[in-house]
């Protein structure tokens, strides 16, 4: 640990750092690479494949992404992303991937010292976030040339790893090792802290300096615990000048709210699924598994079940044509086992003839209580009620961030403050353009809890908060 670090881990910092980010996912990440000096530059000699987006780059030759107009240059940009600096980056990264091609990103990158913001990167495990507690044998949802971070493409990688893609997509364990890998080949290992967990963020209001001076940004004081390597505990107290949320939202697994829902064979993980595979607690003649949930996570656990021959009820309250279920957003060709299961979900519904044995769907069926003797009762979408016998339940419906550290758990910050914050559904309301949040000056959030659910598109959060940290540094007095 550099001595800048111990200095202010400490307890009594005399000088606050001028950002700190809590989180060492890939938004972090990306975020610590843009702050450290790495900036990014259109090529002289590209010419970008939308007609409107070269017109505007080619108005500032020279002049670094990070200082120009993100919202004049994101203008007229569409994708599968509604945040508009996300589309920009992305669309600058890999131009016309959504066609299905491989054209090189139309930025270079310079290393100007100069231009890098100090800044510290808390999480609690090594560099790469949550990427390190998923099954390293899982294949990724994106292309493996969508989870690559700034200056280092993925096959790239791969290839000097001597690893393969499987159909153009990676292992989890890989993503992880690369994010880990990423951290030291830019060299920014100097900015991350692992083992940190972060307990209380506290701001207080900002002083006005008199004189008609504007009012300085509050000053954030950062409590948590570090777990060393000797796996002792010490507390740690940071004062910082901006602090961005980097944190995800794999932290606490969404929970039906039922009755019966704290038995003992209620879990909220495939791992669970895996354990009584093994342990022969659920096997090809034993009761069905009960899987509750109609996303990715719920369409894993199908396919974990059906490899091993164990009898599946599959429910889930959405209709299978639904446009928001994710199923009819993925193309079929990069994703054929989803598609399996979205096939298997609309021709299997337990009023028909089973085309496929072991497995029966319950599309729009409300699970109302789970009973001790294993007896799941549902309510159908004509108000009848069905019930099942099962011999585990898995309950796969997403998951909240767990904000506890920040004032109210940073209920105040979300879009809409009466509801619980949800990345898909009511992120932290933050300026599109800047990241930071539109209720506090100074903290900023990124990736899944502003609503960038992909790594592909966390990359743009990360590029408006260095472009309004720049432009804070700019602004302050010599």
């Amino acid at each position: 640990m550099s001595n800048w670090r111990k200095d202010h881990l400490g307890t009594s910092a005399s000088e606050p750092l001028p950002v700190l980010i809590i989180g060492n996912g890939p938004s972090g990440i990306c975020l610590s690479y843009l702050l450290s000096g790495y900036t990014p530059y259109v090529r002289l000699d590209a010419v970008h494949p939308h007609p409107l987006l070269q017109r505007k780059l080619a108005e500032a030759p020279g002049v670094s992404i990070l200082d120009q107009d993100l919202d004049y240059l994101s203008e007229g940009l569409e994708g599968r992303s509604q945040s508009p600096v996300a589309l920009l980056f992305d669309a600058l990264l890999r131009p016309d991937t959504d066609f299905g091609g491989n054209m090189e990103s139309v930025l270079t990158w310079k290393h100007q010292k100069e231009r890098a913001i100090p800044h510290m990167v808390l999480g609690r495990n090594l560099p790469g976030g949550a990427w390190h507690s998923i099954e390293g044998s899982m294949v990724t949802l994106s292309q493996g040339q969508w989870m690559g971070l700034p200056d280092l493409q993925v096959k790239e990688w791969m290839c000097r790893k001597r690893r393969g893609l499987r159909n153009s997509r990676a292992t989890a364990g890989d993503i992880a090792h690369y994010y880990r890998d990423y951290v030291t080949k830019k060299g920014l290992g100097h900015n991350f802290v692992s083992g940190a967990v972060v307990t209380a963020v506290e701001w207080g209001t900002p002083v006005s300096g008199g004189s008609g001076a504007p009012a300085p940004s509050p000053l954030f004081q950062v409590s948590g615990v570090l777990t060393t390597e000797d796996q002792s505990q010490q507390p740690f107290s940071l004062c910082a000048r901006n602090v961005v949320l980097a944190t995800g939202t794999s932290d606490s697994p969404a929970r039906l709210g039922i009755p019966g829902e704290a038995l003992p064979f209620v879990h909220y993980e495939l791992s669970a699924l895996e354990v009584a595979t093994r342990a022969g607690t659920v096997t090809p003649a034993s009761d069905p598994v009960l899987i509750v949930g109609a996303g990715l996570s719920a369409a894993d656990a199908v396919l974990y079940a059906r490899h091993y021959n164990i009898p599946v009820i599959h429910a889930f309250r959405r209709s299978v044509d639904d446009p928001g279920l994710v199923f009819n957003q993925l193309p079929k060709m990069l994703y054929p086992e989803y598609h399996k299961v979205h096939q298997m979900m609309r021709e299997q519904s337990i009023l028909s003839p089973s085309p496929y044995e072991g497995y029966r769907s319950l599309p729009e069926h409300q699970l109302l209580l789970l009973k001790e003797d294993r007896q799941a009762v549902f309510r159908d979408a004509q108000g009848l009620q069905k019930v099942f016998g099962v011999a585990l339940v898995l309950v796969l419906i997403g998951s909240h961030p767990d904000l506890s550290f920040l004032p109210g758990a940073g209920a105040n910050l979300a879009v809409d403050p009466d509801l619980p914050l949800s990345a898909k559904r009511n992120p932290i309301d933050v300026d599109p353009f800047t990241y930071q949040s539109t209720q506090q000056e100074g903290l900023y959030a990124v990736g899944p809890l502003a609503g960038d659910n992909f790594v592909r598109f966390v990359q743009g959060g990360a590029l408006a908060v260095a472009s309004s940290l720049l432009r804070k540094e700019a602004r302050k007095p010599p």
